[in-house]
């Protein structure tokens, strides 16, 4: 990971970058690494598993459903069609998915009576992907890590272009004020009375101190290597801001309904959820996947084949 810093900044114009991103690098690895060994232990992906497992359960309608996707995933079919595959029977990857929780009115046996229209909240899973398939577990592991520090880049990259656009667009605003303002000087926009005019004038040149303070603190354009690199620095100076994780304790039906802890029927499961400083978030699972268990997926060519 300190060698993609290092390229990713190898063309850095500013005076003293490595020393100014050392201390913020050595922060976000060790960041990344604490929370990647932080997971939980892989769980073996397939019907046993599945059956044996209340997390499989919530997160998939089926054991058919569940395998039919991990055929298709696409990180999977990729690393299975690819030469580091060699036959694997077992993959590890690292599972996501988005958790919904939404508001619905259903049915419930309240003593015993059944009871309609009992406000209930359904809790589903959308989504799902496998991130770094691969036949060590360790591999795929160090490959995590790589992808959480990559993020971050991500996050920095994108506060960096979103403050080229802030710039662009303010300095666009104060040209189109500064335009009006000289045309307002030589009485070409201006149908009013001079105090009227000269109060004009006066607005529009405060909008454009405005811009001007706004634009400074943006910095000048000779600065902007400089602001980019602080916004990198900083990132990663508070990855555990960026990238955190949490645990959430579900209590669900067999239909995925929450129910109360002391409910009887309740499957109770704890979730790792992931989330970013841009506000994402998804359920975790380790999984390790027996490729025996995946149903056949049909050549689209021979299939079509037999029917011309």
């Amino acid at each position: 990971m300190a060698g993609r810093y290092q390229d990713f900044h190898s063309k850095a114009l500013v005076p003293g970058y490595r020393k100014r991103l050392r201390e913020p690098v050595i922060h976000a690895i060790d960041h990344v690494v604490t929370l990647v060994d932080g997971f939980p232990a892989p769980l073996a992906a397939g019907p046993d598993g599945y059956r044996n497992d209340v997390r499989l359960a919530a997160l998939f309608a089926s054991i058919q459903d569940m395998l039919q996707l991990f055929s298709r995933d696409r990180a999977l079919t990729d690393y299975r069609s690819g030469p580091e595959d060699r036959g694997s029977e077992q993959i590890s990857a690292l599972l996501l998915a988005r958790r919904t929780e939404r508001n619905i009115l259903g049915m419930d046996l309240i003593g015993d009576q059944v009871r309609r229209d009992v406000a209930q909240v359904s809790v589903s899973f959308s989504g799902h992907h496998l991130l770094e398939p691969q036949a060590s577990a360790e591999e795929c592991q160090r490959l995590l890590k790589r992808r959480a520090f990559d993020h971050l880049l991500v996050l920095a990259l994108g506060q960096i272009a979103e403050t080229g656009m802030q710039r662009d667009d303010l300095q666009r605003q104060r040209d189109l004020l500064q335009r009006q303002l000289q045309a307002m000087k030589r009485g070409s926009l201006s149908f009013d009375t001079p105090e009227a005019s000269r109060t004009e004038q006066a607005a529009l040149q405060t909008e454009l101190d405005s811009l001007a303070q706004q634009l400074q603190a943006l910095g000048a354009h000779a600065d902007v290597l400089k602001l980019h690199l602080d916004i990198v620095a900083e990132r990663l100076a508070t990855a555990e801001q960026q990238l955190r994780k949490q645990e959430v304790e579900l209590c669900l039906s067999p239909m995925n309904i929450r129910l109360d802890r002391s409910d009887p029927s309740a499957r109770q499961m704890v979730f790792q959820e992931l989330e970013s400083a841009r506000g994402e978030r998804a359920s975790l699972l380790p999984v390790l996947i027996a490729t025996r268990d995946l149903p056949h997926r049909e050549d689209l060519v021979t299939a079509a084949e037999r029917y011309l």
